[in-house]
């Protein structure tokens, strides 16, 4: 109280990661002789990497660059044109968006800690966009992301730190997967009516389906021939489907071929955890619709959604524009703002939700252990006593809670604040004030099946 003191603020910042940086000032008290808490006075803008925007044709092969890293940006951008690759750079997940429905590039390259929302919220509304689903998606995360990733439709991965011939190696493998051509889909089916049913369902002239009975001759086309993507019934003459995916799994060449599971056998909660570890996709017949096994493996496919026959985009419409997976779901939101309250009650309750509300940690924690229905949790991060991060760290302590997904609302877009969320137990982030698109897609995400 009473203080004064002088800022000098840098007239442009130049810094080794290029992230966005945070001034912060300790201001001392005279009265009491104790420092203030920190004092946020500016977040300084991400550096603008130049790109091609202005100078894009048609039939251009186009690399969209999500990174908010500028240095390793222009890395990627410089390695990009030296290949004859047109760039165009986004360091916000919503700017990516926007660029990608603009432009619809050849392929992304998408980092997964984004100021405005975690890269996976990012995928997900690529996937889910009919317009944008094709579109390959190279994710630059940690490994141990990568099936996470995979599931969700990403083409490959990149590790960082990375080194320059690796980076130029990935770039080269979805250059390569970019040039137009028939996609191979392997049918693994013994049932000769559920294999034509499956040909009938997913085949259109851009892509070629071959179907076999076995899973000897399944492993005899894999390594006869590039596949793109598998269907796999689990009940085979000769093996069992558990013993094909380990043996495919054991090839390197065949290591990342995307495998969706169509079984009607009934699983163990072990079994369907296991073989979300070892295929892709598990769609199950006769329970879930045929759409969704037409959505899966065109998500695997990249096939362009607006090339399909009128009656499969429709299918796929119904899909993908259904709120079926929020209806009748619970969710937790934890907030101490009334307004906050209200207005994301409304959107959620309007979705077909029920909504139920806490204004404390404590009081979130309390509603958990008396409501196991909850399916996922909303978490504002700045909250008086118990914040956002402590409720989340005590919330994971309890092994029933340790798979629930929970959103982080973060009014900081920090690198270091991202990370914390991720650390402190949040599943998803969204900056705030929050967009109703992508929190309607990240719900989606995390409560779909």
């Amino acid at each position: 109280m009473g203080s004064t003191f002088t800022l000098y603020l840098p007239l442009k910042y130049v810094g080794p990661s290029g992230a966005q940086r945070q001034i912060a000032a300790s201001v001392p008290q005279p009265a009491l002789g104790s420092p203030v808490s920190a004092v946020r006075l500016a977040e300084l803008p991400i550096e603008q990497v130049p790109d091609d925007r202005d100078a894009i044709r048609a039939g251009d092969t186009v690399l969209l660059i999500v990174e908010d890293d500028p240095h390793y940006a222009r890395i990627i951008a410089d390695l990009a044109r030296d290949s004859g690759v047109k760039v165009l750079v986004a360091a916000r997940g919503a700017e990516a968006l926007a660029l990608a429905r603009e432009f619809q590039p050849s392929a992304v390259s998408l980092d997964v800690f984004l100021p405005d929302m975690l890269g996976w919220t990012v995928l997900s509304q690529l996937k889910q966009d009919p317009a944008t689903r094709h579109i390959p998606v190279q994710i630059v995360t940690l490994d141990e992301d990568r099936q996470h990733g995979l599931a969700r439709g990403a083409f490959s991965f990149i590790t960082k730190p990375t080194t320059t011939e690796g980076l130029e190696s990935a770039l080269s493998r979805i250059k390569e997967y970019t040039e137009p051509r028939r996609k191979r889909l392997l049918v693994i089916e013994d049932n000769e009516a559920e294999r034509l049913g499956i040909t009938q369902l997913l085949g259109h002239d851009d892509i070629d389906i071959i179907a076999v009975e076995t899973g000897t001759e399944a492993l005899a086309m894999l390594s006869e021939q590039p596949i793109d993507c598998a269907v796999l019934d689990l009940r085979l003459p000769d093996m069992s489907g558990f013993d094909l995916l380990d043996r495919i799994r054991d090839n390197e060449k065949l290591a990342d071929l995307p495998i969706v599971v169509f079984t009607g056998r009934e699983l163990s909660p072990e079994e369907d955890a296991q073989l979300h570890t070892m295929a892709r996709s598990v769609v199950v017949k006769g329970v879930e619709s045929p759409e969704r096994l037409l959505d899966e493996t065109a998500l695997f496919l990249h096939r362009v959604v607006s090339d399909l026959p009128v009656e499969k985009q429709r299918m796929l419409e119904r899909l993908h524009k259904s709120d079926e997976d929020l209806v009748g779901k619970t969710v937790l939101l934890v907030d101490d703002d009334a307004r906050n309250i209200f207005a994301l009650s409304s959107v959620l309750e309007r979705r077909g939700m029920r909504v139920l509300t806490a204004t404390t940690g404590s009081e979130a924690i309390g509603l958990l252990d008396a409501m196991p229905s909850v399916a996922i949790v909303l978490m504002d991060i700045m909250m008086p006593e118990m914040d956002g991060y402590e409720t989340m760290q005590v919330i994971r302590q309890n092994a029933e809670f340790r798979r629930l997904p929970i959103i982080a609302l973060t009014a900081k877009a920090m690198k270091g604040d991202r990370e914390k969320c991720l650390e402190a137990g949040a599943s998803d982030y969204l900056a705030k004030p929050v967009n109703t698109e992508q929190l309607l897609s990240a719900l989606r995400m995390w409560l779909h099946r």
